[in-house]
């Protein structure tokens, strides 16, 4: 939809100062609070049109300590990351400003005209929805973003290089484009003007109304930072409960089998991940006591320490609550390890979030999409999911607490609010049936392993890694 431009003109520095300046603490107070909401603001456009100058003064007229400023040069779009995941981690906190001078779309513009393997359309238009969504979800989260593209002319742009001093030529060819090349030029216009529909363009040729009319954006947006509602499904159709996860198997696995054959598929699995070219995310939820931990110690077995992360998930920190839930996931994604393993995951969103209250049901259902979207863009650049969810019986589970009370070594694993969990056991059955429903995806399905036997459940773990590595 096309950006309607507001209507622009000179003020007064000093009073525009004081308005920004107003603006910011106003945001800031919001720390903490229902309508509680940050600030990304995406910095793009034609060299020397005056994009970090209209910055530096934005710093000048501001509180600098609530402005933090991120300047990167463009890079290229690599295979096994979205372009916008290096730059998750500067999504800023509740009562925040942050400005990304070089962000995604300058990535996905040096990527489409970089000389060597240039993006094609179908590739572009794919990276643009990509990063189009991920901007919705940081808006339905509680953080704005606001897009300024400084233009200008061919002609202004020639006479500017013209007057550089000669020792500072080498910017004609900054960040790759020849700024001299009249073909280029007229390449990226084409390509930015497939994007820029809902952005504000500031023409860059008179310096003093370029600074002011960024300024002006800026804090036009911090006034009236708009609210981006998602309401709830109006009523919510409860998934069904599998069989499996109300009875689960009560079969035990005999010794002389399972050491083998344990021995056999963690060297199998080991193998598999070593070889597979893509990154490997496997990630774990279930019942407590479950045995998460001893299926995950299992897949490391016949694995070298340095070629796995395991992240295992606890409630969030107040820095964490202060972003978009899927903020500290994103942000542990952006490492170069090539296997991820999750105790605990993004899921808890719609499982302990939406049983505990802690997430409302607008948050909650809207969650499925999002992580959707999430593991679908995961997928896209390489990245194979497992999903696998533990169940068990509650009598099991009792048991298993109760063996863990009576060993001192493993006394520190139960609290009493897993005891206190066992109230809601019901609900979280319910919550998992919709969590199937909505996310077992065919990129990313879910494995379902219901069994009371700990030996049957980690063979059952290492024959779904593989199965689905294979698959792929």
């Amino acid at each position: 939809m096309r950006m309607e431009q507001p209507q622009f003109q000179l003020m007064d520095e000093d009073q525009l100062s004081v308005e920004l300046i107003d603006a910011q603490y106003n945001l800031k107070k919001t720390r903490g609070q229902k309508n509680a909401k940050s600030l990304v603001i995406l910095v793009n456009g034609i060299e020397l049109a005056g994009k970090g100058e209209a910055v530096k003064q934005l710093r000048e007229w501001v509180d600098p300590r609530y402005l933090r400023v991120k300047a990167d040069k463009p890079q290229l779009a690599g295979p096994k990351q979205t372009l916008w995941q290096p730059y998750a981690r500067f999504i800023p906190a509740e009562g925040q400003i942050m400005v990304l001078f070089g962000n995604w779309y300058s990535d996905l513009l040096g990527s489409a005209m970089q000389a060597e393997s240039p993006l094609s359309d179908a590739q572009f238009d794919e990276y643009l929805q990509e990063m189009q969504a991920f901007e919705q979800d940081l808006k339905n989260n509680h953080v704005d973003v606001i897009k300024v593209w400084f233009d200008l002319s061919w002609k202004v742009l020639q006479k500017r290089l013209d007057a550089m001093d000669p020792s500072e030529t080498h910017w004609h060819q900054l960040h790759g484009l020849d700024w001299r090349n009249r073909k280029e030029y007229d390449t990226l216009q084409r390509l930015r003007q497939r994007f820029t529909e809902d952005w504000f363009i500031i023409d860059g040729e008179d310096e003093q109304q370029r600074d002011q009319q960024f300024a002006q954006y800026i804090l036009s947006a911090l006034k009236h930072c708009p609210d981006h509602p998602a309401r709830a499904k109006g009523r919510w159709k409860q998934a069904k409960i599998p069989e499996q996860l109300k009875h689960p198997s009560k079969t035990q696995a005999q010794p002389e089998d399972y050491k083998p054959e344990l021995k056999k598929l963690t060297a199998k699995v080991a193998k598999a991940m070593r070889s597979d070219s893509r990154n490997v995310v496997i990630l774990f939820e279930g019942m407590d006591a479950a045995g998460k931990g001893g299926a995950i110690k299992r897949i490391v077995k016949k694995l070298d320490p340095r070629e796995y992360e395991i992240h295992t998930i606890a409630a969030p920190e107040k820095y964490e609550l202060s972003r978009p839930y899927l903020w500290r996931f994103w942000t542990k994604l952006q490492t170069d390890d090539d296997i991820c393993i999750f105790d605990r995951s993004w899921y808890g969103r719609v499982l302990v979030e939406r049983v505990e209250g802690f997430s409302s049901p607008v948050e909650w259902q809207r969650a499925y999409a999002e992580i959707n979207r999430f593991e679908q863009s995961l997928v896209k650049h390489q990245t194979v999911i497992v999903k696998i969810w533990l169940a068990i019986s509650k009598e099991e589970q009792a048991a298993r607490f109760k063996a863990r009370e009576d060993t001192p070594h493993k006394r520190f694993k139960i609290t009493e609010e897993d005891w206190r969990n066992r109230e809601r056991w019901d609900d979280y059955l319910k919550a998992a049936a919709d969590m199937f429903e909505h996310t077992s995806t065919e990129e990313a399905p879910w494995h379902i392993i219901a069994t009371d036997d700990k030996n049957t459940a980690r063979v059952e773990v290492l024959k779904a890694i593989l199965k689905q590595l294979q698959a792929e």
